[in-house]
Order: C-alpha cells, then sequence, then structure tokens
C-alpha cells in the first residue's frame, strides 16, 4: 500500500457536485492499493498513520500524533499512486490493484483506521471521478509505501 498524507486544515472530496467527505484539522489520506498487500500492510500503515508527530505542540513543534490532537482523517482511493513512469510517457498502472481486490482491502483499512481513532472516517467514493479541495497546513505531505518500510 502507498499513502500520500497531507496535513490540512481543512479537505472534502465531492463526486457528482455532492460532498461525500470533509474535514476540518487532520489528515487527507490518499490511498494506493496493489495486488501483493496484506493484512500486515493494513495494520503497519495505520499505526504509522495515527502515530506520526506531525503536528505542533505548544511550541509550535512537530511533536504530536493526529490522535493526540483529536484530528480527523479523510481517506480517499487513488490508483494512480502505483503509477509506473520508467519508459514512454503514458503511467503504466499495472501494479494498482483492480477493484476485485482493492475494495476489500480499502474498506478493511478504513474500518481499522476508525477503530484506531474511535470515530468515524469519511472517505471518497471507491472508482468513482472525486474532486478533491484542501488546504495544505505547513505545507506538510508525506508518502509512506508499506513496502518500503524506511
Amino acid at each position: 500500500m502507498r499513502v500520500v498524507l497531507q496535513r490540512v486544515s481543512s479537505a472534502s472530496v465531492t463526486v457528482s457536485e455532492k460532498i461525500v467527505g470533509e474535514i476540518q484539522k487532520g489528515l487527507l489520506v490518499l490511498v494506493g492499493i496493489e495486488d501483493a498487500d496484506t493484512q500486515e500492510d493494513i495494520d503497519w500503515l495505520v499505526g504509522k498513520i495515527t502515530q506520526l508527530r506531525i503536528f505542533g505542540d505548544a511550541n509550535e513543534i512537530m511533536n504530536l500524533s493526529v490522535e493526540e490532537v483529536n484530528g480527523d482523517v479523510l481517506v480517499v482511493s487513488q490508483f494512480t499512486l502505483h503509477a509506473a513512469t520508467k519508459k514512454g510517457n503514458r503511467p503504466s498502472y499495472i501494479k494498482a490493484a483492480r477493484p476485485e481486490v482493492a475494495i476489500p482491502i480499502y474498506e478493511k483499512f478504513v474500518t481499522i483506521l476508525e477503530h484506531k481513532l474511535g470515530k468515524k472516517v469519511p472517505t471518497g467514493i471507491f472508482g468513482a471521478d472525486m474532486k478533491v479541495a484542501l488546504l495544505n497546513d505547513g505545507p506538510v505531505t508525506i508518502v509512506i509505501d508499506s513496502k518500503n518500510k524506511e
């Protein structure tokens, strides 16, 4: 699994001109899923996302997690995170899982994230044409890949 985390003051996702998910202070999480992803990838990423210290403390030092600031999380599926661009100019999405594999993993990821945070996690609609709006705070943007645990 590959995610892009963006610390936001607010974010929303719109489908067919209707807002289907929105948050205030917290994290926008764009999620790409590949065929090789497992429960281990989900658990590792949920732990990393919820405990990553990227929110300011009383001294404005990035020392607090989204859990500690009681922030919200908005999750949006994004298969293009697995784009291969090595050859040519047209990205290949061969590593991105097909919907029949990706949807159950995506849903499990959201459910476990909700359980860890103890609150509802709004989402986009898997496979839909989505418009994502955000006010990036910082800006802070971090890419994490569960297959490359640095």
